[in-house]
């Protein structure tokens, strides 16, 4: 064992009775952040408007503060993107990450001096909470991959701006930095499959222990490893035994993660966004991510069942209950205030408080991290008939994540009323619409982690029937826009 390895044990016990002492008293750690939330944001334009001054508990907090997204909170966010000060949060951001847009245009997500801290700490607690449990610390001599955004920044009114991902890579410490990969000048490249070629050549002769990512990228990434190589991953690197991951579910990838590396390995599942990192799988025995109480978030919940009520149940960690689908409200040391981020959680356990991200409040695909949502499919068929003789009766979208052939796409159910007369032409349009409304959905294709998207017609009255067929003919049902399964897509093709 080397001495690198027997320090990191030492560390990840350490840190491990840290983590337990606040995870021991959740809704005291709670309490304390709220009251330094809201001291610390006493001074601000929101702070002055919804009277933080004369907030002394949660319930004058629900009173003062509602729930918003980030459509409702833009008027500040402009703001503070103008380059005004005191605005959300004390000061001027340290950094704005950049991310795709749900109404309009591109999101900016105010990052703090406080908050940033945090996005790093999470993701080593989580490595080291594994050495804790399970002993394995040898992985810490090997090279490590992070693939990621470009850590190239934009600068906005003074302010650095880009991904998350690509943020983050300022922040690797040095301890780390030898073993880290792949190096910073192909972590720039800014198409995807020429950066994973890059990364390919860069690893292929190297001792890779740690492998993280988000799971259809990843999962690229192996598949040209293999194809180069001629060999499984797990032959390649024998000593692989960790993938991290977060972002989407894991499970279905996993059969065809254990096929590429030929053997099954260790994962750790990781919850951070741009808003904040929210929970960490803290044991490979027990079900769940960690909630991170103690991260400069005070987390309120919302029954997803309530959500859309006028005045649904609003509580905070102390009322929360096992196996119920609530949706994720914050208050951030980065100035975001009541607001709905679109998750829903469960917990799976209340000592410690554990979560599983259960989905989205809005319809929503995002079986490869692309967050597509409602209004973006409906704004891309939109556009890509104005103008035309093309009209659509109904119409729906899901993913084909294990196709027969190719790469992964989305699949267009679309009933016409009247039909292109070029459907080739229609189709590239609407893909091209399609890349202007997400972003993320852009890096994918043409990163060729996802092939363009595909159309199939349904006949006349087939949404219609499917609807009878499931009890929800008329009345005020609707057929979603999107789903991020194949439950309906199934019962359309046999409907067909």
């Amino acid at each position: 064992m080397s001495i690198k390895s027997v320090f990191a044990k030492i560390y990840a016990h350490i840190e491990k009775r840290n983590i337990d002492r606040w995870a021991s008293k959740p809704v005291e750690t709670q309490q304390k952040v709220f009251i330094k939330l809201i001291k610390d944001a006493q001074n601000t334009s929101f702070g002055f408007d919804h009277h933080f001054r004369d907030i002394k508990n949660y319930d004058d907090f629900k009173k003062q503060v509602p729930i918003r997204d980030y459509e409702d909170l833009r008027p500040y966010i402009e703001r503070v993107v103008a380059g005004e000060k005191d605005v959300l949060w004390k000061g001027k951001p340290l950094y704005f990450a950049k991310t795709s847009g749900t109404t309009s245009g591109t999101k900016y997500i105010p990052i703090s001096n406080e908050s940033m801290p945090y996005h790093i700490q999470a993701a080593k607690q989580a490595l080291l909470m594994y050495i804790a449990e399970t002993g394995k610390a040898d992985f810490v001599n090997g090279k490590m991959i992070f693939l990621q955004g470009s850590p190239i920044l934009e600068v906005k009114n003074g302010v650095k701006t880009g991904r998350l991902s690509g943020i983050v890579a300022h922040f690797v410490p040095s301890y780390l930095q030898k073993n880290r990969m792949p190096s910073w000048e192909t972590n720039c490249i800014e198409d995807w499959e020429t950066k994973v070629n890059a990364i390919v050549d860069e690893t292929i002769n190297e001792d890779m222990s740690v492998i993280s990512g988000i799971p259809p990228w990843v999962q690229m990434y192996f598949e040209k490893l293999a194809e180069k190589s001629g060999k499984n991953v797990g032959t390649l690197f024998k000593n692989f035994n960790l993938f991290v991951y977060g972002g989407v579910n894991f499970e279905p990838y996993r059969q065809k993660f254990e096929n590429l590396i030929g053997r099954k390995v260790d994962s750790i599942e990781l919850f951070p966004a741009s808003e904040g990192f929210f929970a960490f799988q803290d044991s490979q025995k027990e079900k769940g991510m960690l909630l991170l109480l103690n991260s400069g978030i005070f987390y309120e919940f919302i029954p997803s069942n309530e959500f859309f009520n006028e005045n649904p149940t609003r509580i905070s960690i102390a009322d929360v209950k096992l196996g119920v689908n609530y949706v994720l409200i914050l208050n951030t040391n980065a100035g975001l205030w009541g607001y709905n981020i679109g998750d829903t959680v469960m917990f799976t356990s209340l000592k410690p408080y554990r979560v599983i991200v259960s989905g989205r409040i809005k319809h929503y695909i995002s079986a490869f991290g692309e967050h597509v949502i409602a209004k973006e499919v409906e704004y891309a068929l939109k556009d890509t008939v104005e103008n035309t003789e093309i009209s659509v009766n109904e119409f729906t979208v899901a993913p084909q994540v294990t196709p027969k052939e190719g790469l992964p796409y989305h699949e267009w159910f679309i009933e016409f009323e009247n039909e292109p007369k070029d459907m080739i032409a229609f189709v590239k349009k609407l893909h091209q619409k399609m890349q202007e409304q997400n972003v993320y959905y852009f890096d994918l294709t043409e990163g060729k982690v996802l092939q363009p998207l595909k159309v199939r017609k349904v006949v006349k009255g087939g949404f219609q029937n499917y609807m009878k067929s499931i009890g929800k003919l008329g009345g005020q049902n609707k057929v979603p826009r999107l789903s991020n399964d194949r439950k309906i897509a199934d019962e359309l093709e046999i409907l067909d």
